[in-house]
């Protein structure tokens, strides 16, 4: 674990201990007994995305430290948002929690013109769990080495209207919205196929059906090493651990890009304050156990926790970006 991760922690566990010093009230006495039976992790992506293994990893360490089992159930759609439902209209007493991408908070409110649930009204984070980036990778019969190279090779495409494909694990995914936001920024056009979920693309991208995706880079090092795909960049504002030669966006020409993945434990509104300590303070110790932090390195993650205002205002930065990002591209949706 870093030093700035293992400072979060403990100015996390300082801030938890603070809020848990307020009056004794009949909420608070509630906390002492709960959890008292399983607890549900709502998660709204494909059983072995990323994300799911996250969810995954961290609800093993909360069960152990809340005495219960957290029971994994997954309910993919709408980027999230049939599983986010469901958690926002669950009874808020802590035994139906979700593990959602940041995007389903800070995306999909500027991409749908209809959500079934409000993210600020009916859903209360709890912390950020992790935090993850994506690598634009091409496949090796495209004649670019280089971020510069792909640009010019991209806008020479859109300038014989013949704008370049590139493939994500579904519509309003990290692969996905990075791409968008690179190329708005970038100033070319694409054509945008989704797949189910990361492990499909990159099957296609061997085979060279696609040639460009933004894919978590955890999957792609044996790939990359092999000579079976190109690395141009990853979407973080640091390099990838995993693969240190390839440079961030950023340092290839496009100063401040970044768009990065938020992992959120989160709960329906109204759950007790002294039970979103509770769990805040859970996540933080699982945070700090060796072999999460070893499992999230191998995962090209960095783990959290993020709370109260600072998770708030990442929260509320994030929607304001992608708001300007979401008109550009034209994504928005019924």
């Amino acid at each position: 674990m870093t030093a700035t991760s293992s400072g979060r922690v403990a100015k996390t566990l300082f801030a938890i201990a603070l809020s848990a010093c307020g009056a004794w009230t009949p909420e608070r006495a509630a906390a002492q007994t709960y959890p008292s039976h399983p607890i549900k992790l709502v998660v709204p992506l494909l059983p072995g995305s990323p994300g799911d293994l996250v969810a995954r990893l961290v609800a093993d360490k909360l069960s152990i430290g809340l005495g219960q089992p957290l029971v994994v159930e997954n309910r993919p759609g709408a980027a999230g948002n049939i599983g986010t439902e469901l958690i926002a209209k669950s009874t808020p007493d802590g035994y139906t929690l979700g593990m959602v991408l940041g995007s389903t908070l800070t995306v999909n409110p500027n991409v749908y013109r209809k959500m079934p649930f409000d993210p600020d009204r009916d859903l209360r984070p709890i912390s950020v769990l992790s935090i993850g980036g994506q690598m634009l990778v091409v496949h090796p019969s495209v004649p670019v080495n280089s971020v510069k190279e792909f640009v010019a090779f991209a806008k020479a495409a859109t300038a014989a209207k013949q704008p370049i494909t590139y493939g994500s694990g579904g519509v309003g995914i990290p692969g996905h919205l990075a791409m968008e936001s690179f190329r708005v920024r970038a100033g070319f056009e694409a054509v945008h196929v989704p797949y189910r979920g990361n492990p499909a693309v990159v099957v296609d991208l061997l085979a060279g059906q696609i040639k460009f995706a933004f894919i978590s880079s955890a999957g792609l090092v044996d790939h990359l090493r092999a000579g079976r795909l190109k690395g141009l960049a990853v979407s973080r504002t640091t390099r990838s651990p995993l693969a240190p030669d390839v440079p961030t966006i950023a340092e290839s020409g496009y100063p401040g890009f970044a768009v990065e993945n938020d992992d959120i434990l989160l709960a329906p509104a109204g759950l007790p304050d002294a039970i979103a300590a509770r769990l805040q303070r859970e996540v933080a110790v699982a945070l700090t156990q060796p072999d999460v932090v070893e499992r999230l390195r191998i995962m090209d993650m960095v783990p959290g926790p993020i709370v109260g205002d600072e998770m708030l205002a990442r929260i509320k930065a994030d929607r304001a970006q992608w708001a300007k990002v979401v008109v550009a591209a034209h994504m928005r949706l019924e």
